[in-house]
């Protein structure tokens, strides 16, 4: 059973999520709090597997909360759910420790599938937010680019073209459709790349691949 605490300022917001969550057999909703000061108590108190997180709340806001939580109780893992897609909310809560960063026009089966993949350590985005943070990127001024580690002057030539593909935001089947090659095999790659690289998840893959896209563009 995956303990799941909700954090919003609204009493509505928090009843609903409570009432479509509680319907997965898997989750249970140990507590609710209005503010970011109640949640970090909330989460000494029940020690919560996943919180859900608004950003914009009297007293504490959600990023404060998260740098507080993340400090104190690393084993819980803090989902953003919220209504603004700000692009500095979204940087200041990765920064700060967040897991995930979703909208709250995520329909609830979507929500709880990220719910259940953030408790396993996986990071969660919604589109919107992925296509902000490639965007982020693309629009930092050049600098010097950073020599390649041997980790992924390791990968194979299509391992290469897999990752460069990831760096834009492509899925599985995308990849798939202009390498021509099978979903299953780019899965493969992908598992692959993380092994190889020392990474996380595909969130992590998209950002260490735009550090160095020189190489990734032109590896020889």
């Amino acid at each position: 059973m995956i303990k799941v605490l909700i954090v919003d300022d609204q009493s509505l917001i928090r009843q609903g999520l409570k009432a479509l969550l509680e319907l997965e057999e898997d989750l249970e909703i140990v507590a609710e709090a209005e503010n970011g000061e109640i949640a970090i108590h909330f989460v000494e108190e029940f020690y919560p597997d996943v919180v859900l997180m608004d950003i914009r709340m009297p007293i504490m806001d959600g990023v404060a909360a998260t740098r507080e939580i993340q400090k104190r109780f690393p084993k819980t893992k803090v989902l953003v759910l919220t209504t603004f897609d700000d692009d500095e909310y979204v940087k200041t809560a990765l920064q700060n420790g967040a897991m995930g960063y979703l909208l709250k026009d995520t329909p609830s089966e979507e929500l709880a599938v990220a719910i259940r993949a953030v408790n396993k350590g996986y990071t969660q985005l919604g589109p919107g937010i992925v296509k902000k943070l490639f965007t982020q990127f693309s629009s930092v001024p050049p600098t010097k680019s950073p020599s390649p580690p041997d980790s992924l002057a390791e990968l194979t030539p299509r391992e290469k073209e897999v990752l460069r593909l990831i760096a834009t935001g492509a899925s599985n089947r995308e990849i798939a459709q202009q390498l021509y090659i099978s979903e299953g095999t780019v899965k493969n790659h992908v598992t692959n790349i993380l092994n190889r690289l020392d990474l996380r998840d595909r969130t992590q893959a998209a950002i260490f691949a735009n550090s160095f896209l020189p190489y990734l563009n032109h590896p020889s």
